[in-house]
């Protein structure tokens, strides 16, 4: 068991416009209201959260290499870059530290672009198609794996 008692939460491009962009798919809650009920879920676990939502790969890249080092682990709604990004799976995989990857819609039901994920396979936990409540269901399934 890891000494860390905190957790990474990370955002990928796009989800900045939660609350305006496409509500009749991704609802009104903004990223401020996901990343609260994602940290009041943290809580509840004992484990504080720090945050990073980027439209940049290497910025989601750097802060999950450097949660290696003070990160139990790692919660993550990559966006578009679930279908893309090869290294940030390489990232994730390279820090070994667990990980649930979330999408606030049903990605299997969306474009068939969408339906493959580069995480699927290493992700510790899934949570698909929740809205944001998943946030919190990936915590409190990523939780008892740490």
């Amino acid at each position: 068991m890891t000494p860390h008692r905190r957790l990474l939460l990370v955002n990928g491009p796009n989800l900045n416009l939660l609350g305006t962009r496409e509500p009749d798919l991704y609802g009104s809650a903004t990223l401020a209201d996901v990343e609260r009920l994602t940290m009041e879920a943290a809580a509840e676990s004992g484990y504080a959260l720090r945050t990073v939502q980027s439209n940049h790969e290497g910025v989601l890249i750097d802060a999950i290499q450097a949660a290696r080092d003070d990160c139990a682990g790692i919660v993550i709604n990559p966006g578009g870059l679930t279908h893309t990004s090869v290294s940030l799976r390489d990232a994730l995989t390279g820090v070994a530290l667990p990980f649930a990857e979330v999408h606030i819609t049903d990605v299997s039901q969306r474009e068939e672009f969408r339906r493959f994920s580069f995480l699927h396979d290493v992700a510790a936990v899934r949570i698909i198609g929740r809205g944001v409540d998943g946030y919190a269901e990936a915590v409190r399934a990523l939780v008892p794996l740490l």
